[in-house]
């Protein structure tokens, strides 16, 4: 306690104990976590810290910005959809490039089932270099082949002569044609969740140029994320090299909310993200896709949505936690409150218009967020407004890398000399011979 007294005094007397203790455990986990020591790197002592501003404007290696989208959950991904179309509208209009793409304004981006769809969509290199969709693209994609990934046919002859499988397979297969996870513009997290590992499998495109037996074509990609256990069933894929298989379902399984994977990733894949040491040199935006009403889980199937809602909730509660006292500016969560909404939250049987019309609904009602041991509360901003604050966040970093010396991101293009996988994917020698 004297030493801790004693370094409170020789620093700003309004500094908060809780971020001298965030800036020990910052010193533990880079000396045992990444090998870091006392010889390697004499400024990780405690008696040589100087404490950071979370809040300082003038962090030369900026912030890493990172994108997440959960689960189709009750709006089969258009809550989701929706947001990024109104967020690309507003970052066009405060950057003044009518032409601006959601891509460009993410450095990392990970998304679990419908999400992982959109992270595909929107983070495709497409034939003239620029991602293959806009939002409002990819918006109009998910409503116009909803029936096909989401929402295969009860009759059952049209589920054994074409099955739900074989219709999403031939439109991935049309959408992506021979790309691959090497394509995308910048790292791309997809999880799906492996039956014979019984673990999940993280799609990763810093594994990917590690080596083939980590990369995959996005039509599987998607095709895997989005398996739907009840109505579609388990789907095998392979590696471009053939030398890894996995039996895929659906992300949400395991991982309906990735902002915690994503995070992860980010703060531990130092070749690409060599400044990013914590929470306060990330910017977050996670997108949910609504909450179903209590009445749906009369089947098994339903059953899956409401675990994967509650999975996300739990995840956004935690990153809550982690991100502390920076999280009103650094970690946004845009979901439905399940409070105050008019429809009573999306029942199971909703038209097209009824998901557009609800997630309309959504994006205007007031924001609620998590608290620390608190649960949650509804705050005055609406999920609109919050879009609007955190995109004018993206132009500004946007803006400060112009004139920055330091790299925030470098982005690998080719395999490094000595391979080495991500934090993401986890494989075991029952599907890989890597």
């Amino acid at each position: 306690m004297a030493a801790v007294s004693n370094f409170l005094n020789m620093n700003d007397s309004s500094f908060e104990v809780d971020k001298l203790t965030y800036e020990i455990f910052s010193i533990l986990e880079n000396k045992f976590l990444f090998g870091y020591t006392d010889t390697d790197n004499s400024k990780l002592s405690v008696a040589n810290f100087a404490p950071k501003d979370f809040n300082s404007p003038k962090d030369p290696t900026g912030k890493v910005r990172v994108l997440c989208i959960d689960g189709a959950g009750a709006t089969d991904g258009i809550l989701a959809a929706k947001s990024l179309a109104h967020l690309e509208s507003c970052l066009r209009r405060k950057s003044g490039n009518p032409n601006a793409h959601v891509a460009e304004f993410f450095d990392a981006v990970a998304g679990s089932g419908a999400g992982g769809i959109l992270a595909a969509l929107l983070f495709t290199r497409g034939k003239d270099g620029l991602p293959m969709f806009t939002a409002d693209e990819a918006l109009k994609f998910l409503i116009d082949n909803r029936s096909k990934i989401f929402r295969p046919s009860t009759s059952v002859f049209r589920r054994v002569f074409m099955p739900a499988a074989t219709k999403a397979e031939k439109l991935f297969r049309k959408t992506f044609g021979e790309c691959t996870l090497k394509d995308t513009l910048k790292p791309v997290l997809i999880p799906c969740y492996d039956l014979v590992t019984r673990a999940p499998f993280v799609f990763s495109r810093a594994d990917a140029l590690e080596t083939d037996c980590y990369d995959f074509k996005m039509r599987d990609v998607c095709t895997a994320t989005s398996a739907h256990p009840a109505f579609v069933g388990p789907t095998e894929i392979r590696s471009l090299d053939g030398r890894t298989k996995i039996v895929a379902v659906d992300g949400g399984v395991a991982m309906n909310n990735p902002t915690a994977a994503a995070i992860t990733h980010v703060l531990n894949n130092k070749h690409e993200f060599p400044f990013c040491n914590g929470v306060s040199d990330l910017l977050v935006l996670s997108l949910g896709n609504g909450e179903s009403h209590y009445n749906v889980a009369k089947s098994p199937s339903a059953f899956f949505v409401i675990a994967g809602e509650g999975a996300s909730d739990m995840v956004d509660q935690a990153v809550s936690m982690a991100f502390g006292e920076c999280k009103m500016s650094n970690y946004v969560r845009i979901q439905s409150n399940g409070i105050m909404t008019k429809t009573n939250k999306v029942k199971s049987n909703k038209t097209t218009s009824d998901l557009l019309a609800a997630s309309k609904e959504m994006l205007a009602q007031k924001s609620v967020e998590s608290v620390l041991f608190k649960g949650k509360k509804v705050v005055e901003n609406t999920n609109l407004d919050k879009l609007e604050l955190f995109g004018g966040e993206l132009i500004k970093e946007q803006e400060r890398r112009k004139t920055s010396i330091l790299p925030t991101v470098v982005l690998k293009n080719v395999a490094s000399s000595s391979p080495r996988t991500s934090s993401a994917t986890t494989l075991s020698t029952l599907s890989s011979s890597c």
